[in-house]
């Protein structure tokens, strides 16, 4: 749910807030305070579109990570893979997909103030979230170099000073279960307190491998997070703060819907008869409802990825706040991937394995300064860097029908620095009206190295000859935001914002790279214009905010099909200028005491300006005009919430949401069988609180009208259409036990 549509509350002031509520004892709206822009700030007076969705909500939902969260945010989406080295986020239809460690996302995610460089980095379990902070368009100003689409703030629980432990179980169809507990407290009076939480989690999956008689699509999650709060004296506050998460995602590469392919432009059918025979031999019916794969080889994705981080916070003479945020994270991913998606070779379609390894880890150092409020300039400003080295191996085998055998093993890596000093303030004109005043300058200082060695001379099928490469690239570069903004009332405020977004330099650095990939790709750059307005009436029982947006991108990057021998891979490309227009709006009304009803909305217009064609490109180029991938023109969220006290003991929630989108393309090459047709899920849950046992119990049905769709459609490696099934793919249900102590 969206800027208004929640049942979030007060933050704790930055740089690590903590949704609360404030209720009131009418139905009026819960002021609700966020750190967009790196200080503690009401909502509804940030002249920034944001979306915020809490912990609450993601228990009711049982979504635990932004893939199932962006379900709710109808300006987001996620695109989602085998490996989570191939997941990427989009707002407003502008994000990035690759699996190369030399290019940065076009949207950037930050836990507790630190900027994760890599997108697989987000895509881990949420333990013990307190809430996330979903801003929409450039934000690179105060949220780091990678921010040109938008920024996902994510904020764990903070520690409490007075005791509290807490334990969740849950428990779904589809054996599906969650345990996980926390305890928070004092530890020495007046000047430690900590907090620490576990997660256990599992699901056996909703796709069957005929092979090996499993289900799979499923996941193993387990960890840890812990924050300990030291004030020395009145003045200071420093925050340690460390995670840890194991992941292991059984997730198939793709689940067969069509051994055909559908060209573009022209519409003309393909069919592919060893493959269709291939699937028959194997019981597999292509179709969108196929729910069963044959593979020999287990796809799966194991991840573990954690951190430790330093946060200082110094009150200085005049109001003045020091911050310091000193990191350090670390990424390892094994992954094993079906690269044919059968269990066997046949005549024409070879058997091919991967496996891939990936160590990964960042230091990162931010100081900053706040400067009072109430002032003629009030201001953030700050300095920034990150060092981030990646290292990989990856390998290929090949076993054709009555050929010879041959495997690819390529070593590759990154280095990269970034350097920043930013600022974004306000000059306040008068009390209702001020301008806003934003700047980034940094520095992007990349290195890459690549050596390949393949048994064959030739390209064979997936696998390029021999390549050794080396390549080194800077950058300068700038963010801004320029903006006014007016406050008609106190309840009714209106913006305008001008920005320049910023993505630094990329390397094409994969398994086949070659001698094309070797050149820098250019900077991806946009301007992006918005108009906002936020209100609240009637005594604030209703909320309304919308905001209108146009964003011109250029040297976009992205990845576009290319052939090796008869396999489909992906390059990164600088694809040329696209745009993103539309309106989003966000409404909460509380009609009647004890309901609240929301509703939220995107109009996303993402579309291909000019498609600067690669050479040698297998596919059509005329995408001029076309839709951006992952950008559903419409998206919507309605809900409803019901909740009153029964008697004294006990209160009764009742909550249904509603969520639709229209028909999405997932690849940039415009073919029609990538296309997933509009679609709608509704959610339904019930709650029943015992206030003197301080225990809650939430039954939960998630997809109640059994609406099948996939989550990504694309092109099997050897022939024919896949795609990716998503947990709610069909309906089913549980419960959630929360026990307070």
């Amino acid at each position: 749910m969206t800027e208004a549509a929640q049942a979030a509350a007060v933050a704790d002031p930055a740089p690590t807030p903590a949704v609360t509520k404030t209720q009131a004892a009418a139905p009026k709206a819960e002021e609700i305070t966020v750190s967009v822009r790196r200080r503690s700030e009401p909502l509804q007076k940030v002249p920034v579109a944001t979306s915020v969705y809490t912990a609450k909500q993601a228990s009711r939902d049982n979504v635990h990570d932004l893939q199932g969260i962006f379900q709710f945010v109808p300006s987001a989406n996620f695109r989602t893979s085998a490996s989570s080295k191939d997941r990427s986020m989009f707002v407003r239809g502008i994000g990035t997909i690759s699996t190369s460690p030399g290019v940065e996302p076009s949207v950037s995610t930050v836990v507790d103030g630190v900027v994760l460089a890599r997108s697989g980095q987000a895509t881990a379990d949420l333990l013990d979230l307190d809430h996330i902070e979903v801003m929409r368009g450039p934000q690179g100003t105060l949220f780091g170099k990678n921010a040109s689409a938008g920024a996902v703030n994510i904020v764990t629980a903070a520690p409490t000073a007075a005791f509290h432990a807490y334990a969740d179980a849950s428990y779904f169809s589809g054996d599906e279960y969650r345990l996980s507990g926390g305890v928070s407290g004092t530890l020495i009076p007046s000047k430690l307190i900590g907090n620490a939480s576990f997660l256990v989690g599992g699901y056996t999956g909703n796709v069957q491998n005929l092979y090996s008689g499993q289900d799979v699509n499923g996941y193993q999650h387990r960890g840890g997070r812990t924050k300990l709060v030291w004030t020395p004296d009145d003045d200071t506050k420093v925050t340690l703060g460390l995670d840890y998460m194991y992941s292991n995602d059984a997730v198939p590469n793709g689940v067969f819907v069509s051994s055909s392919r559908v060209a573009y432009p022209s519409n003309i059918t393909t069919h592919n008869p060893a493959l269709a025979q291939a699937l028959a031999s194997e019981g597999i019916s292509p179709s969108s409802h196929n729910t069963r794969i044959s593979n020999n080889t287990l796809s799966k994705s194991i991840d573990n990825n954690g951190g430790v981080s330093i946060t200082l916070d110094r009150k200085l003479g005049g109001g003045y706040t020091l911050t310091s945020i000193s990191a350090y994270r670390r990424w390892q991913n094994t992954q094993d991937q079906d690269y044919d998606q059968l269990s066997q070779a046949y005549v024409g379609l070879p058997e091919l394995k991967d496996h891939g390894w990936l160590d990964f880890w960042q230091a990162t150092q931010e100081v900053r300064i706040a400067s009072p409020k109430g002032h003629f300039f009030d201001y953030v400003a700050g300095l920034y860097y990150m060092h981030a080295v990646d290292s990989e191996t990856y390998d290929r085998s090949l076993s054709p029908v009555g050929g010879p055998q041959n495997s690819g093993r390529a070593q590759f890596g990154t280095t990269g620095n970034n350097y920043a000093a930013f600022a974004e303030g306000n000059l306040n004109f008068t009390k209702k009206f001020r301008a806003v005043l934003g700047l980034r300058l940094l520095r992007d200082d990349l290195s890459y190295t690549f050596n390949r060695h393949s048994t064959s001379a030739a390209a064979v099928t997936g696998i390029r000859p021999d390549f050794n490469s080396t390549g080194s690239t800077a950058h300068n570069g700038y963010v801004d935001r320029i903006g006014l903004q007016y406050d008609f009332t106190p309840d009714v405020h209106a913006y305008f914002t001008y920005s320049h977004g910023y993505k630094g330099p990329a390397y094409n650095v994969f398994f086949n790279m070659q001698n094309t990939d070797t050149q820098a790709l250019k900077p991806e750059q946009n301007n992006s214009y918005e108009i906002g307005l936020k209100t609240q009436f009637l005594h604030h029982k209703v909320t309304a905010n919308f905001a209108a947006f146009i964003e011109n991108f250029s040297n976009y990057q992205a990845n576009f099909l290319d052939n090796v021998a008869g396999a489909t891979v992906t390059r990164l490309i600088n694809a040329g200028a696209v745009s993103s227009k539309g309106i989003e709006g966000d409404i909460t009304a509380r009609p009647i005491r004890y309901l609240t009803l929301g509703g939220n909305f995107a109009y996303t217009y993402a579309t291909v300006d000019h498609f600067r064609c690669p050479s040698n490109a297998p596919t059509s180029c005329n995408v001029d005009g076309q839709p951006l991938p992952y950008a559903p023109r419409w998206k919507f969220v309605l809900n409803a919430d019901y909740t009153r006290p029964l008697n004294d003991r006990f209160n009764l929630s009742l909550d249904s949401d509603y969520t639709w989108q229209s028909r999405t393309q997932y690849s940039l090459t415009e073919t029609p069988d990538t296309v997933q047709k509009a679609y709608g899920i509704w959610n339904l849950s019930t709650t029943i609180e015992d206030k003197k046992a301080r225990l809650r119990l939430s039954l939960v049905m998630r997809n109640a009208i059994n609406t099948h769709y996939a989550s990504y459609i694309a092109y099997g490696n050897l022939g024919g259409v896949v795609d990716w099934m998503p947990r709610d793919y069909g309906r089913y249900g549980g419960f959630v036990l929360h026990k307070d102590f």
